[in-house]
């Protein structure tokens, strides 16, 4: 089952409306309400280098229960690698597999790199009820080494470590004023488990919270 597909009259809907209710989307096309699970979304983010892809490994066994944990690159394949647009194929095809895995009742946990400016806009966005960000971050020379220690099939020079270096100053500067905002975790004296540790803090409270009634909520 497509999440922008109407299971109705067959067509196609680009934008999905949830305007009919909190769990409901309604076909622009043929006006038919179906039930649809909106949860919010969880991203682990960060530049490259900084534990993300360890963070999901470790996360995989803490959260398995509850929630389901993605890691971003899976998809980063052939056609997705269209960079229009800040690689819209790629972050839309990975809104719409989040969407109908949460059909589970379960939240996903999406590691990789990506910031609100690059979902926000989506129309696919409106299949969640709240997209929430925690960046990984490092020092820049121990980052930069890092990157510098990895196999040579993955490509980085000192260019393009000097772009990720660049990303996380805007990152961390810039992370309070995002809409929504992005909270940042330093990793650079962190150990792999004591870093998941405090991610599946992050991702329990943020659920917790997510899930309590709005009147409650701190």
């Amino acid at each position: 089952m497509h999440p922008l597909i109407c299971t109705h009259c067959g067509e196609w809907d680009g934008e999905p409306d949830t305007g009919a209710g909190e769990h409901l989307l309604r076909c622009s096309s043929c006006g038919l309400t179906r039930p649809f699970l909106r949860l919010p979304l969880l991203c682990v983010t960060g530049p490259s280098g900084t534990g993300k892809s360890t963070v999901a490994r470790e996360l995989l066994a803490r959260l398995g229960e509850g929630f389901v944990v993605l890691e971003q690159d899976l998809l980063w394949v052939g056609g997705l690698r269209d960079p229009a647009d800040d690689h819209r194929l790629f972050r839309s095809t990975w809104l719409r597999t989040a969407a109908m895995v949460q059909q589970s009742g379960r939240p996903v946990v999406l590691c990789g790199t990506v910031v609100p400016p690059e979902l926000e806009h989506l129309p696919e966005r409106a299949l969640f009820s709240g997209v929430h960000y925690l960046a990984l971050t490092c020092e820049p020379r121990p980052l930069a080494e890092r990157l510098r220690g990895r196999p040579s099939w993955r490509g980085w020079d000192e260019a393009r470590i000097a772009e990720t270096l660049d990303h996380q100053d805007w990152l961390t500067a810039e992370a309070e004023e995002l809409r929504p905002p992005v909270t940042l975790l330093d990793t650079t004296e962190a150990t792999p488990v004591e870093t998941a540790e405090a991610v599946q803090r992050w991702v329990e409270g943020v659920h917790q919270d997510s899930a309590a009634p709005a009147g409650r909520r701190e």
